[in-house]
C-alpha cells in the first residue's frame, strides 16, 4: 500500500477523528476520502492490485468500459462478481457502473440487446416504449452484475451539430425531452438498477466535444430555465439515483466562462441541490476529459470539484494518475482544504447508494440478449423511422429484375469517445438485398477522399438508383461534396441521414430524405423495410431541422 503522504501510517485519519467515524461502510483503515474516488481497472479479469485496492475498503466502486473490460455477459459477470467479492465483509456493495445508453454507446458489447438511442425514442415519441426500453437495458445491465448504468442523457440537442452529443440527445423540444427522460429513468429503476442524469446542467448547446477542450453555454439565465433546465427538471422528478455533471462552463450560472460546471459550486451546490432539490448523488463526468486539468494539476480540479459539492470522481484507467488523486485528496483533507463535515455528508450519500445497490436481485447473464428485448429493440426502430419528403414519390422502391439499385453508406466510425459506433458493420446494403433482386454496396472511407467520390458518381451513372446513407456530412465536407456530386449525376436518389438530422442540410436538395436514427441491426432492417414498402415510416423529426426541397 502507497504510504500517507503527510508522514502518517497508512490507516491513521489525518484529522485525528476516529477512523471509524466516516460512514462509508468501509473498514476502520480506509480513508474518508477514498469514498469519493470511483475507480477504473483495465482487463477481463479482476487484476491483483484492484483487488487488494477494494479489499482494503479503498475503492466505493467502479466504472466498466466496452473496449476495456468486456466479452461477454458471463465473462462480465464474473469480472462484477470477483470485485464484489473482494470487498471487506462490513463494507456495502461497491457500485458497478457502465455506459448502456443505447445507441452509439452501447458499454455492455455486443451480446447486449442494440436498442436505439435517445434519438429514436423522440422520433417515435411515446413514454411508454421509453419506459421499457429503460427497464430492458436495467435488466441486462443487472444480469451483468452492474447496478448503475450513466443513462439516460438530458442534454437538449439545441445545437444539432454538437459533436459530443449525435444520437445521445432525446430531441431539442424540452417537455417532449424531459417527458421521456423521466419515463427512461423509471424504467431503469424498475429493475432495482441505478439511473444516471448527464451532463447538468446541459451540454446539447456546446459547440465543441468537452473530452477535447473546454467550452460554454453561453446563453442567459432566463434561456437556461426554458431550455436546458426544463429537461432536468421533468427528469429529477422521476427519481433518478444520480446526476452527473458536465465539464463546461455556464456564465450565466457562474459569471465566468473558464470555469466548468463541475467545479461550481453555484452549480452543483446553489442550483441542483438547493433549488431543484437533488438530495442524491453527483458525480462527475470523467476527470480524464480534456475540459478539465491534465497531470499534476488535476488534483486542484479534483478538490474543486468536492468543494463544489459533487460527491463521486469518476475516474479513468491511468493507475498512475489515480494514485495521485488518492494520495492528493488524502492530503488535502489533512491540510483543511476540504470540508470534514461535508465529506461526511456527502458519504452518508454514497452509503445509502451501495446499501440500495446491495439490495438488487441480478437475473442470470443468459438474459442479456434475449427474445423479448429483441422484438423490443425492433419495435423502437421501426416506430423512429422518419420520412422527411419523397417529393418524385420514389418509394416504396420497385425496381426491375435487371435494375441496379446501387447504396454508398460511409464507413461506421466514432465521432466522439463516447461513442461505439465503430464496432458495427456497414449492413443497409446488405438489408436491402434480402428484398431487392440487384444490389450493389459501396461503402466509402469517412470522410471520403476525392478518387471516392470519382468512384461514388461513376457507379450512380451505371446505377438505377442509388440509395445514399450520410453519417455526418454536416461535419465532414468532404462527405458533403460526395453528396452533392452524386445528386448532381442524375440517377433518382433516395437519401438517408443514418446518424443525426444535421445531415438534412446537406441533403436539402435531394427529392426524397429520411432519418433513421443510427446504424444498428434492428434500425437498419427497420430502414429496409419502410424503403420497400414492408412498413410505414411512423417517426418524427424530433429536431427542428431544415426541410429542404419541396415542389
Amino acid at each position: 500500500m502507497t504510504a500517507h503522504p503527510t508522514g502518517s501510517p497508512p490507516g491513521a485519519h489525518p484529522t485525528g477523528s476516529p477512523p471509524g467515524a466516516h460512514p462509508t461502510g468501509s473498514p476502520p483503515g480506509a480513508h474518508p476520502t477514498d469514498a469519493h474516488l470511483l475507480r477504473a481497472y483495465a482487463g477481463r479479469e479482476l487484476p491483483a492490485h484492484a483487488a487488494a485496492e477494494i479489499a482494503a475498503g479503498e475503492v466505493p466502486g467502479v466504472t466498466l468500459f466496452r473496449h476495456d473490460n468486456v466479452d461477454t455477459p458471463h465473462q462480465l459477470r464474473a469480472l462484477t462478481d470477483a470485485m464484489q467479492a473482494a470487498r471487506p465483509p462490513a463494507a456495502p456493495p461497491l457500485l458497478v457502473a457502465i455506459d448502456q445508453e443505447g445507441g452509439q454507446l452501447l458499454g455492455l458489447g455486443d451480446h447486449s440487446t442494440p436498442f436505439a438511442g435517445n434519438l429514436a425514442l423522440g422520433a417515435a415519441d411515446d413514454p411508454d416504449l421509453a419506459e421499457r426500453v429503460g427497464a430492458a437495458i436495467g435488466r441486462e445491465a443487472a444480469a451483468c452484475g452492474v447496478n448503475v448504468v450513466y443513462a439516460p442523457v438530458c442534454d437538449l440537442l439545441s445545437d444539432p451539430t454538437a459533436p459530443g452529443l449525435g444520437l445521445r440527445a432525446f430531441g431539442d423540444e424540452p417537455v417532449a425531452a424531459g417527458r421521456l427522460a423521466a419515463a427512461f429513468v423509471r424504467g431503469v429503476r424498475s429493475t432495482g438498477v441505478a439511473a444516471t442524469l448527464k451532463h447538468f446542467p446541459g451540454t446539447g448547446a456546446v459547440a465543441v466535444d468537452t473530452h477535447h477542450r473546454l467550452a460554454a453555454v453561453d446563453v442567459d439565465r432566463e434561456v437556461l430555465d426554458a431550455r436546458e433546465l426544463a429537461v432536468f427538471r421533468a427528469a429529477l422528478r422521476a427519481g433518478p439515483d444520480l446526476v452527473m455533471s458536465g465539464h463546461f462552463a455556464v456564465p450565466a450560472l457562474t459569471g465566468r466562462d473558464d470555469l466548468p460546471a463541475t467545479l461550481a459550486a453555484e452549480v452543483m451546490t446553489g442550483l441542483l441541490r438547493e433549488e431543484l432539490g437533488h438530495d442524491g448523488v453527483i458525480i462527475t463526468d470523467a476527470l480524464d476529459m480534456k475540459a478539465l486539468t491534465q497531470g499534476a494539476g488535476q488534483i486542484v480540479d479534483a478538490v474543486a470539484a468536492l468543494h463544489a459539492g459533487v460527491d463521486l470522481l469518476l475516474c479513468g484507467h491511468d493507475e498512475d494518475a489515480n494514485v495521485r488523486l488518492r494520495d492528493g485528496l488524502r492530503l488535502a483533507l489533512h491540510r483543511r482544504l476540504l470540508d470534514a463535515d461535508r465529506l461526511t455528508a456527502s458519504a452518508r450519500r454514497l452509503t445509502a447508494l451501495r446499501r440500495r445497490a446491495g439490495a438488487l436481485v441480478a437475473p442470470p447473464p443468459d438474459a442479456v440478449g434475449g427474445t423479448e428485448h429483441a422484438v423490443l429493440a425492433a419495435e423502437l426502430a421501426q416506430r423512429s423511422i422518419t420520412l422527411v419528403r419523397d417529393d418524385d414519390a420514389l418509394l416504396p422502391i420497385s425496381v426491375s429484375e435487371e435494375t441496379e439499385v446501387l447504396v454508398i453508406q460511409p464507413q461506421p466510425r466514432d465521432l466522439t469517445p463516447a461513442d461505439t459506433t465503430s464496432t458495427v458493420p456497414p449492413l443497409l446494403a446488405a438489408a436491402l438485398r434480402e428484398r431487392l433482386p440487384r444490389v450493389r454496396s459501396l461503402v466509402v472511407t469517412d470522410p471520403p477522399d476525392r478518387a471516392e467520390t470519382a468512384a461514388a458518381v461513376s457507379a450512380a451513372h451505371d446505377a438505377g438508383m442509388v440509395v445514399l446513407g450520410t453519417s455526418a456530412a454536416s461535419l465532414e465536407p468532404a462527405q458533403a461534396e460526395l453528396v452533392r456530386a452524386v445528386l448532381d449525376a442524375g440517377t433518382p436518389v433516395v437519401a438517408v441521414a443514418l446518424r443525426t438530422p444535421s445531415d438534412l442540410e446537406v441533403l436539402a436538395a435531394a427529392p426524397t430524405v429520411l432519418c433513421s436514427y443510427g446504424i444498428l441491426p434492428p434500425t437498419i432492417d427497420a430502414l429496409a423495410a419502410v424503403l420497400c414498402g414492408e412498413a410505414a415510416a411512423t417517426g418524427r423529426l424530433p429536431v427542428s431541422a431544415p426541410v429542404g426541397r419541396s415542389r
